[in-house]
């Protein structure tokens, strides 16, 4: 919610509660005052009773609402503030070496390859602050053109498969297209976005031998899906339309550990919604995996 529009919000319910401890005086005043007219001021009183009432809770929920935000705001930053230091203290910390210390070529050429993984860290965790503010503003000018989804998806496993350093089964990717095609019109660029968010999710959460399966489906003439299965920590049944809102993590120790922005699903039904697709997720339970999957109207080839 924007700075000036949570200052409207909290002046209204300030203003609502001044408003209606006013009332709350001014129907004990009344009460005293016109005693002989018991029957309008019972009446009032009822109405007014449930009125402060009324405003009392909503009080309450806003209070909560507040406390809430304020909390996943703290987390983000922490959040951010981690994913940040970590890869620049790393670098730092290999270029300090470098200077002041002979490697051979071998360790080298190790320290470098340290430092562009962390890089690509700092990177990525920079391009999803920087997509979620994108997102929020109503995101930069779409350049919608025939895109061919199975592409972008081969591409997205080849740069998860090199940044995580994957061996070649461990995404497995599979098509049934029902004899159509895997076009869409969308933006290349976001599309390979809300694909890459999927997959690093999917990898992250995933136990350290278990498989990551990608399927492009054709669910009709007019829509195709993106499913993205992991054999993970799994979501509750209750979270599963929450993992979506900005900053949000499932609680629990098993995602806890797991270090990250609460951006990246975020992101993706941004993405997803500007296309006119849909995303949602299933799950069974903790410790049984989820699958995300991306709904989006499909082209004729």
């Amino acid at each position: 919610m924007p700075t000036r529009s949570r200052r409207k919000t909290i002046a209204f319910f300030i203003v609502l509660g001044a408003l209606l401890v006013a009332a709350a005086v001014a129907l004990n005043v009344g009460w005293i005052l016109l005693n002989v007219r018991e029957v309008v001021l019972l009446v009032l009183g009822i109405v007014f009773f449930v009125a402060i009432i009324t405003g009392l809770v909503l009080n309450t929920i806003f209070l909560i609402r507040e406390i809430k935000r304020n909390e996943q705001h703290d987390a983000f930053i922490n959040a951010v503030t981690h994913e940040l230091k970590t890869p620049i203290a790393s670098i730092r910390l290999y270029l300090e070496t470098l200077k002041t210390r002979e490697v051979d070529e071998a360790q080298r050429r190790e320290f470098y390859d340290v430092m562009l993984m962390d890089s690509d860290r700092l990177l990525k965790t920079v391009e999803q602050v920087l997509n979620a503010g994108r997102g929020g503003l109503q995101g930069r000018p779409l350049d919608f053109r025939k895109i061919d989804v199975s592409l972008v998806v081969r591409e997205s496993i080849e740069a998860a498969r090199t940044r995580y350093k994957l061996e070649e089964g461990a995404i497995q990717f599979n098509e049934a297209l029902g004899g159509g095609s895997s076009l869409v019109k969308g933006d290349i660029e976001e599309m390979g976005v809300a694909i890459f968010n999927l997959l690093d999710n999917a990898i992250k959460y995933s136990r350290p031998d278990g498989d990551v399966i990608v399927e492009v489906i054709g669910m009709s003439e007019k829509n195709l899906a993106i499913r993205v299965t992991d054999s993970g920590v799994g979501i509750p049944r209750s979270q599963l339309r929450r993992v979506f809102k900005r900053f949000y993590r499932v609680p629990g120790r098993a995602t806890r550990r797991v270090k990250g922005t609460g951006l990246g699903l975020h992101i993706v039904q941004s993405i997803v919604q500007r296309h006119g697709g849909k995303v949602y997720a299933e799950s069974a339970g903790l410790g049984k995996g989820s699958t995300f999957i991306m709904q989006l109207p499909r082209l004729k080839g």
